[in-house]
């Protein structure tokens, strides 16, 4: 395949032997890359084959193509002429036309048009089925607390109910930690309204 400007050098090729050029001095003789672009969209020329980065590529058929149209404009033909020719042209009439020397259509291996294989239709397809959302995590049920006063402001938590004996056993044990906490202070003071430590 052919850059634009490769393919503009190959049209000059073809047209160097018998080319009288244009009748008058409003066609070119040779066309340019806008031009070759304009014919693009108005369907005189196919499209490209492809793209390679930002370039597009062209092949031997546009190469016939852009010669049989200037072939065609030397006779004094105009574009609408052409097209109303050109459109629907078999190969080898179009061949014909544009008569360019064979070696000027070989590509070489690495300048074979791309696969052209259809793409598949990605938004035509229906969305594949996704598994259904997992259930949110089951957070264990809140465990209750009893609260133990100790006195100071201090709170013990305990994950159970508590009897009496339970009671007062666990504030026996708590009297050598209440005793430190007082010695450092940490103890709320009777009556204190703010429960800053006294």
């Amino acid at each position: 395949m052919w850059t634009l400007d490769e393919l503009v050098e190959r049209v000059r090729e073809a047209l160097e032997a018998e080319y009288p050029g244009a009748p008058n001095g409003r066609v070119r003789d040779l066309p340019d890359r806008r031009a070759i672009r304009w014919y693009s969209t108005i369907g005189l020329v196919d499209r490209p084959l492809g793209m390679r980065g930002r370039s597009a590529l062209y092949g031997p058929r546009h190469l016939e193509q852009l010669v049989a149209i200037k072939r065609r404009q030397a006779e004094g033909l105009t574009l609408a002429q052409i097209q109303a020719e050109l459109v629907g042209l078999s190969p080898s009439a179009l061949t014909d036309i544009a008569h360019v020397p064979p070696g000027l259509l070989v590509m070489v291996d690495d300048e074979a048009p791309p696969d052209h294989s259809p793409r598949p239709r990605f938004w035509a397809s229906p969305p594949v089925p996704t598994a259904p959302p997992a259930p949110p995590p089951t957070t264990p049920a809140a465990q209750p607390f009893t609260g133990l006063p100790l006195g100071g402001g201090v709170l013990l938590l305990v994950p159970r109910a508590l009897t009496e004996a339970d009671r007062d056993a666990v504030a026996e044990a708590a009297a050598p930690l209440l005793d430190l906490l007082a010695a450092r202070g940490l103890l709320v003071a009777e009556g204190s309204i703010d429960g800053s430590p006294s």
